[in-house]
């Protein structure tokens, strides 16, 4: 069984299907500051979506990361870094890449286990 939350005619924010939760990419609702504050935000997000699917940041089993500048790169890690579980980083992907808007610094997309 599929189950999505907040969808619309593009996309599905959240998806269950399977044992999995799978989100979409996340970008930063709050754009004024830097790459870490923003990756803080989308960090945020993620844990929102995770609880409503009933799971969380502990259970995530991949995650993609896009950054506007791969430069940024540490500074996207002090965030992501304070916030992943001790014992339970999943694997990752970070690339740099051309963002949907000039003032988005990173997006990041997970999956978890529910």
């Amino acid at each position: 069984m599929i189950t999505r939350y907040n969808s619309t005619k593009r996309l599905t924010s959240l998806l269950t299907a399977n044992g999995f939760a799978f989100l979409s990419g996340l970008v930063p609702k709050n754009r004024s500051g830097g790459v870490r504050e923003q990756t803080a935000d989308v960090l945020d997000q993620i844990d929102t979506f995770l609880a409503e699917a009933g799971t969380d940041k502990s259970r995530i089993v991949v995650a993609n990361i896009w950054l506007k500048d791969i430069g940024s790169f540490d500074e996207m890690n002090a965030a992501w870094d304070a916030w992943v579980p001790e014992g339970a980083a999943p694997a990752r992907a970070t690339v740099e890449s051309r963002l949907a808007a000039p003032d988005i610094l990173v997006e990041i997309q997970v999956q978890a286990l529910l």
